[in-house]
């Protein structure tokens, strides 16, 4: 099986925790060296530790990509760093459910910001980079969205959830669109349930009627989706998954 993986270098946002932190690791053992972008210094801290005591290289950047010019910075510094970008792996979100009616206006602003914005601002700063990568000897470059069944579906308690979801895939398509002559290569993955913390910040009475929905639910591991996100960007340059539906054994979604 041919691997692209090796030696490239791999921006990663959401990487404190979760899928984020689980693809870190899990590119940064097959040879790719990565920058690990999210808020929280002490997390990032011990994931590059761990990188590093098995043989890897990993930069942290502190940023908040909901800002544009820091998220601008954080691949500034990604490139300053190694001297190259290859790929970035948008992974960075948050999901706050709950009925339309009555909802909290900031967890909508919320969602909008981290789960389009900063994914816009982190696209728009890479592309350039990404697109010289491709056109280099390795001849392909990569941008993965991480994005949700509920990009697909949309359900009750979700809706705003749902909207950032569905409009990661509509981004990714159109930017499918544009650059795939140019040999970087879109994947938008979705994955069902995942067992992370990101359920952790929905409200307790919101989460209590979730989980008893979901109490007989298998759930999928971060490491099911790193592992799913590895299998894409180590396909040769002339394999392209632009799209990876996940769901774990027997899911309802």
């Amino acid at each position: 099986m041919e691997h692209t993986i090796s030696g490239s270098v791999v921006l990663i946002t959401g990487a404190s925790s979760g899928i984020g932190a689980a693809t870190a690791m899990s590119l940064a053992a097959s040879g790719a060296k990565v920058a690990l972008v999210a808020r929280r210094q002490d997390r990032l801290d011990d994931l590059a530790a761990a990188i590093s005591a098995h043989g890897g290289e990993a930069l942290t950047v502190v940023s908040d990509i909901t800002d544009a010019a820091q998220a601008a910075a954080a691949v500034q510094q990604t490139v300053e760093r190694f001297g190259r970008l290859d790929t970035v792996v948008n992974n960075a979100g948050v999901m706050l459910l709950g009925a339309i009616d009555g909802a909290p206006l900031d967890e909508w602003d919320r969602m909008l910001a981290i789960n389009l914005q900063g994914l816009l601002y982190v696209t728009h700063a890479a592309l350039p980079h990404l697109l010289r990568a491709a056109a280099g000897p390795r001849g392909v470059a990569d941008i993965v969205n991480v994005s949700s069944v509920a990009g697909r579906i949309s359900r009750p308690n979700m809706a705003v959830y749902n909207l950032t979801k569905h409009g990661v895939g509509a981004f990714s398509e159109a930017l499918r669109q544009e650059v795939a002559q140019r040999h970087v290569r879109v994947c938008l993955v979705e994955p069902g349930p995942v067992a992370t913390e990101l359920a952790t910040h929905i409200r307790p009475e919101v989460m209590a009627a979730l989980m008893s929905a979901f109490k007989d639910a298998t759930l999928l591991t971060a490491d099911d989706v790193a592992e799913s996100i590895e299998f894409v960007l180590s396909r040769p340059p002339r394999v392209v998954i632009n799209e990876l539906l996940i769901r774990p054994d027997a899911s309802v979604m």
